[in-house]
Formats: structure tokens, sequence, C-alpha cells
């Protein structure tokens, strides 16, 4: 399930991205980057921006609460937070479809539009650290590319490795990587010819992953 993920959020990231104000919605280290950036230097204040990154902690609040208060663990919390992302970007789409939001990417809609892209993504981050302790990150490329060209290294030397023997996370690292740059590129390319139905794809692609237990191993 974690590389499906990892292409979700390539497509909800760059889509956000362009289509909504030049905000990371998976990406809450550019956000901070950028407003800081803006805080120092001056300019325009995204407002959109800066409550991306309150929105993001609010919503882990809340899912460690639903997580908590409905006492599901193991596949039955899976299942629940995917269908709380699934719902989300549905929410997300049937914003854009309905109101545009593209056209005015700083405006109201468009804010409201990806501080619930924000919220999914936040989901999603949840999910993985309360129900899939052990997964790597699906949104954060820095990390799995540091330790991917770390382990390739140790593996190309002869000597003692400098890293943990991990071979499985190794290639865990991998997948969510070419995850995410594949979900980046179809979302790229949709853009143009889908235009605000784009976020049907990653939409689509959390409910297949919802409805199928084979992604995930539940039942």
């Amino acid at each position: 399930m974690p590389p499906v993920l990892s292409v979700i959020a390539g497509m909800v990231d760059i889509t956000g991205f362009y289509m909504l104000g030049n905000i990371f919605t998976a990406h809450i280290t550019g956000n901070l980057v950028v407003a800081s950036a803006v805080a120092v230097g001056g300019g325009p204040i995204n407002l959109a921006q800066l409550a991306a990154i309150p929105a993001f902690i609010l919503v882990l609040v809340l899912i460690w609460l639903i997580a908590r208060f409905s006492r599901l663990t193991g596949p039955a919390l899976v299942r629940l937070l995917l269908g709380v992302q699934c719902a989300l970007l549905a929410a997300v789409l049937a914003v854009s479809v309905a109101l545009k939001p593209a056209t005015h990417p700083h405006g109201l809609i468009a804010g409201t539009a990806v501080m619930i892209a924000v919220a999914a993504m936040a989901t999603q981050y949840a999910l993985l650290r309360l129900a899939l302790p052990k997964a790597v990150s699906t949104a954060v490329m820095t990390g799995n590319l540091s330790n991917a060209v770390l382990s390739i290294m140790d593996a190309l030397s002869n000597g003692h490795p400098l890293m943990s023997a991990d071979d499985g996370r190794l290639k865990q690292a991998l997948r969510l990587l070419a995850g995410f740059v594949v979900g980046c590129v179809i979302a790229a390319l949709a853009m143009p010819l889908m235009g605000d139905w784009v976020w049907a794809l990653p939409t689509a692609l959390a409910a297949l992953v919802m409805i199928r237990p084979v992604f995930w191993g539940g039942r």
C-alpha cells in the first residue's frame, strides 16, 4: 500500500501547487521555507500558505482523536483512515469541478480547496504513523532519497557498511521515491488535458486502495 499512497501524495502535491496558489499540500517543509522567506525578505503574504501549517497540525490532532476513540487497530484502523482520506480528496474534486478555484488560485475558494487537500495529506501521514508505524514516509522524499543513496554506497563498498544493513527498507524507499515521481509526472501531464477534473485521479486511486484489501493486507 505505501507505494500507492506515495503516488497519491505526488499527484496531490503537484496539482495543489500548480492549481491552488503554489501551496505544497504534502510537503509542509516547503510552506515553512517560503513563509519564512516572505517574513524575512518582505513581499506579498500568502495567507493560505501560512494557514496550511496549523491546518496540517490540527488535522493530525483530529485524526489521533478519531483513532483513539474508534478503538480500532490494524487493518480496521487502516480502512477507516483510508476512508477519511478518500472522502477529503473527493471533496477537493467536488469543489474544484463545481466552483473552479483554479481560475482564482489565490482566492477564498482556492484556499478552502487547498486546506481540504492538506487535510487529506495530513490524514495519510497519520495513517502511516498510527496504523503502519514501520512504513517509510510516503511524502517526505528527502529522507527516502538520502537513505537510498547512502544504502547504495554501502552496498557498492567493499569495506564495513556505515549504515545498518536493511535491504527491505532500501527497496521500500526506492519504491516510494519512484511512486511519488510517477504521481507527479502523471498529474503534470494530465492537468492540461483534464483541468479541474485532474483531482479525480488521486481520488480514484484512494478509493481503489480503500476497497481493495490486497494492497494492504486487510480483510
